[in-house]
């Protein structure tokens, strides 16, 4: 046996087998709002800078543009959000909240709250200090591979 080919040996299965459990813990959460979270993750992004184009959700989400469009035409569908073409670039499509979409940010703004006590994470200093740091190698890991893929 190979030991490469142990799975106990792998780097990508502990960050494989965290996004899903996460993404378990959000799940009742995201079914009260009716979201799922790729629409999740998209809320979040318009929520900060409403009116962006496709390129800009992709690129923040590290997806391709063919993978998101049509899950931005299924939030189109929920009422969410609204695409139109821009005015000053017709080949780019600009994504802004309706009104609905707005409103579910005020419920959203208890699920990292919610997902923290589910962990039984304490807002302590130290805590956050770790996950803090946990966070900036996470984020520096996927430029290292970004810019290398």
């Amino acid at each position: 046996m190979y030991e490469q080919l142990k799975l106990d040996n792998q780097l990508c299965f502990p960050f494989y087998a965290v996004s899903r459990l996460i993404t378990r813990a959000y799940q009742a959460d995201l079914d009260a709002l009716g979201i799922t979270y790729p629409q999740y993750l998209v809320l979040m992004i318009l929520w900060e800078n409403n009116n962006v184009t496709v390129n800009d959700v992709a690129d923040k989400l590290i997806l391709n543009t063919n993978t998101v469009t049509p899950l931005l035409k299924r939030m189109e569908v929920l009422g969410l959000l609204t695409r139109k073409q821009s005015k000053t670039d017709q080949r780019k499509v600009i994504i802004s909240l309706t009104t609905k979409g707005n409103e579910l940010q005020h419920e959203a703004a208890q699920i990292p709250i919610r997902l923290m006590q589910k962990l039984n994470i304490e807002p302590n200093e130290n805590q956050l200090a770790d996950f803090l740091k946990l966070k900036n190698q996470l984020n520096s890991l996927i430029d290292l591979l970004k810019n290398n893929a």
